[in-house]
């Protein structure tokens, strides 16, 4: 049954690639230039996810178990996953589907995000994660707090999805330009069309349904998920043990090979080497984005896609501090860069 992670993986990293789904852009936009228009469609793809899981949930085909706010661990985890993803150049999903188009800067980065994700998940940093972790308050989630049924978080959620949507619809007037097509049908709008970023983030909702009673039928009771999952696959890599792999293992390789597939047939697939800063950087990223997954207890899918969609104080507040250190490194490593491009120019103009 673990081959329906493959299938789901395969599917998902075909949607990321070619939606080009990656929040990291999604909250640095958010600080630099105040452009709400990938967050909002994040915003939507949690409402159908959230309809979908307590739909699933209503209906007995899954089960939401309650968990306890790992406060601290959110805080501090949410803040280095978002410092360390742009410095990675994406954030784990985003990670995985440009190291399938072939940037080399990406493999660097995905490579040292497992690996970390490992030390701090299986190895001798495991402790630590567990220790921050334990730090917890009671009652992890909105309907858990209040007493109020979970519908009226959907119902407020999905409101707002749907006013977001009108909103970036209305402000939209014009077309933006593109070639003229080579393909038609199918094939035009699955390689070739440039896709909606509402319309890809409500098919990743979708998915992200399905995967849960897919997952759950493996003994797996979770949905999506990057980071343990890639934590396992190096664990299974450096020790042979294959009970690390699972349900969620099949599925992180189906991501990598579904957007190398999306790549290849949009013809967007070529091999590219930064320079060495670059690499310097994605390292610094990826290990980062590691650790900061691991203390947070899931990356921007675990956390931003899946806990958020559960209203659970983890997946929140994670994403809020994510915003919060994605923010602090493109103000850091982006703004200077511009500033000191511009006073060669300004320079050159008044000579």
């Amino acid at each position: 049954m673990i081959i329906t992670g493959l299938i789901v993986g395969l599917v998902l990293g075909f949607v990321f690639q070619r939606g080009r789904f990656c929040v990291t852009g999604a909250f640095r936009d958010l600080t630099l230039t105040g452009n709400t228009r990938w967050f909002s469609a994040l915003i939507v793809l949690i409402a159908v996810h959230s309809i979908g899981l307590f739909l699933l949930n209503s209906f007995g085909v899954i089960t939401l178990e309650a968990a306890p706010f790992p406060w601290l661990a959110s805080i501090v985890g949410g803040l280095i996953f978002g410092w360390a993803m742009v410095y990675a150049g994406g954030c784990a999903t985003g990670t995985y589907y440009r190291a399938g188009e072939g940037l080399v800067g990406s493999w660097f980065a995905l490579i040292f995000y497992a690996l970390f994700s490992a030390v701090m998940k299986l190895g001798p940093l495991a402790g630590f994660t567990e220790g921050i972790r334990g730090i917890t308050l009671d009652n992890g989630s909105l309907q858990a707090s209040t007493g109020i049924s979970p519908w009226v978080f959907v119902a407020i959620i999905s409101a707002l999805a749907i006013w977001l949507t009108v909103h970036h619809a209305r402000k939209l007037k014009t077309p933006m330009a593109t070639l003229p097509p080579r393909k038609t049908g199918l094939a035009h709008l699955l390689t070739e069309k440039r896709w909606n970023p509402f319309a890809t983030a409500v098919v990743i909702g979708i998915i992200a349904t399905i995967a849960w009673p897919l997952s759950a039928a493996t003994g797996r009771n979770s949905g999506l998920g990057i980071t343990t999952p890639s934590a396992n696959l190096v664990g299974y890599l450096t020790t042979g043990d294959t009970q690390l792999i699972d349900w969620g293992v099949m599925l992180v390789i189906g991501i990598l090979v579904g957007s190398f597939i999306a790549a290849r047939a949009s013809g967007e697939f070529r091999v590219r080497v930064p320079d060495k800063s670059v690499i310097i950087k994605s390292i610094i990223g990826g290990i980062g984005m590691g650790v900061g997954a691991a203390i947070a207890g899931g990356c921007t899918v675990g956390n931003a896609m899946v806990s958020t969609a559960q209203f659970e104080y983890q997946g929140w507040v994670s994403m809020v501090f994510m915003i919060v250190g994605s923010g602090i490194a493109a103000k850091v490593s982006i703004k200077p860069k511009k500033s000191q491009a511009a006073e060669p120019a300004a320079e050159s103009r008044t000579v």
